[in-house]
């Protein structure tokens, strides 16, 4: 074995190096085209970190694809509903991609730098994408599961759409908000971390869940399924939320009173006067 070090004027992350680790993985297999049975390869920090960016970006397409499609089935086996399981996908995509574009403002520009203590490499962490996905989705997950059944339960009950929206939004604000503000303080001491890959983590963490507890969950959800109405439930049971008819009483809905069966005749009894109250046998 025989190891060749070559330097490069530029820093790991940045374009040159990489032009030059491509330069070199051609001009090496070249050069050992004469000598037979010869093993090549070329690596080190700036190649460890090329491939290590390849090899993700060629998985996370499945990794994306198995969430969203766990998702998908998961939503529609629990609520029987494809617009409910369709719009919890569309909404995590929107926080997830929100708090994506946290990170770039943060990190990829120098206004940040006094704030948060760091020095700009001008780049997110390589890992850090995929991972915050699969961690988001499912803490966005357990938001949208809790807050829709809390939905569909007001909307079985008889409540007009926009009704059960406002009171499935009302009963679950507490547990929400409190649970956003927990996790939101424990990720922003990540950000107070001298490792910048900590800083990205917490502060993509911290925005993510802040912007989906009070923009997604509080006005965009609200606005979405109000404006689905009947189509929530699809292809479910789109009679639920006939709340006018459950308000007025009408005679659809209205439950009717037992009759109460006739007493039983007394041995030795000759004659039985006729049932015609409606009071039970018990109360007599």
């Amino acid at each position: 074995m025989h190891t060749v070090q070559v330097g490069t004027p530029h820093s790991p992350k940045s374009d040159g190096a990489r032009d030059s680790l491509e330069l070199l993985r051609d001009w090496v297999p070249q050069a050992m085209e004469g000598v037979p049975g010869a093993e090549i390869a070329v690596g080190g920090k700036v190649a460890q970190g090329l491939d290590f960016t390849g090899h993700l970006e060629d998985r996370m397409p499945w990794v994306v694809g198995f969430v969203l499609l766990l998702t998908f089935v998961t939503m529609v086996l629990i609520f029987r509903s494809l617009a409910v399981a369709l719009s919890a996908i569309l909404l995590n995509l929107l926080s997830t991609a929100a708090s994506f574009g946290v990170l770039v403002a943060v990190f990829q520009h120098t206004w940040a730098e006094g704030l948060l203590d760091f020095h700009n490499s001008g780049a997110v962490v390589s890992w850090l994408p995929l991972f915050l996905f699969v961690v988001l989705f499912g803490l966005s997950m357990d938001y949208h599961v809790f807050v829709v059944s809390r939905i569909r339960e007001t909307a079985q009950n008889g409540a007009t759409v926009k009704d059960a929206v406002r009171e499935g939004i009302t009963r679950s604000a507490g547990v929400v908000t409190s649970a956003a503000i927990v996790m939101v303080g424990v990720f922003s001491i990540f950000g107070t971390l001298s490792m910048v890959e900590f800083k990205q983590l917490g502060v993509g963490l911290a925005a993510a869940i802040l912007l989906d507890a009070v923009v997604i969950r509080a006005f965009v959800l609200p606005a979405l399924m109000t404006a689905l109405g009947k189509w929530n439930w699809w292809p479910g049971d789109r009679s639920t939320g006939r709340g006018d008819q459950h308000a007025t009483g009408s005679d659809d809905t209205r439950q009717l009173r037992p009759v109460p069966a006739a007493p039983p005749h007394y041995a030795g009894a000759q004659h039985q006067q006729p049932y015609t109250n409606r009071q039970s046998y018990a109360d007599q």
